[in-house]
């Protein structure tokens, strides 16, 4: 499933090393601006910086097309997170964002990712 900010749903997120982050997306980047986590699909990549959320879709075949939408922190209306179950063979949790626009977003990650630091990023970025 793509990730950008036109879809509602993104599964299957996984943590990922900043390093592995595309390096078209370094163009995106303002001076002060930094990379603080970053996750992915098989070929897309959704990214938390320290002023907004990058999403990477990687399209086609080859790959070769890729669309980078971006959306401030300052945007966001109200979020929640769903932390995982008790006991789960996998754990999964959940964020979801409503944007100013209206927009809606709602992404699930995989394996061990600590949803109350994403929670806390997002706070600490919106509120203040």
């Amino acid at each position: 499933m793509a990730v950008n900010f036109n879809r509602e749903s993104v599964f299957d997120l996984k943590p990922m090393s900043v390093s592995e982050v595309r390096d078209e997306v370094h163009g995106l980047l303002l001076d002060d601006e930094n990379i603080i986590s970053a996750f992915k699909t098989v070929r897309d990549q959704l990214l938390f910086t320290n002023k907004r959320i990058i999403a990477i879709d990687v399209q086609g075949i080859t790959g070769r097309r890729k669309s980078f939408s971006s959306m401030p922190y300052s945007k966001i209306q109200f979020f929640s997170i769903q932390t995982p179950g008790f006991a789960e063979i996998v754990p999964d949790s959940e964020l979801f964002l409503m944007f100013s626009n209206g927009f809606t977003a709602r992404f699930e990650f995989k394996g061990g990712v600590d949803i109350g630091e994403i929670g806390r990023m997002i706070s600490e970025y919106v509120l203040d």
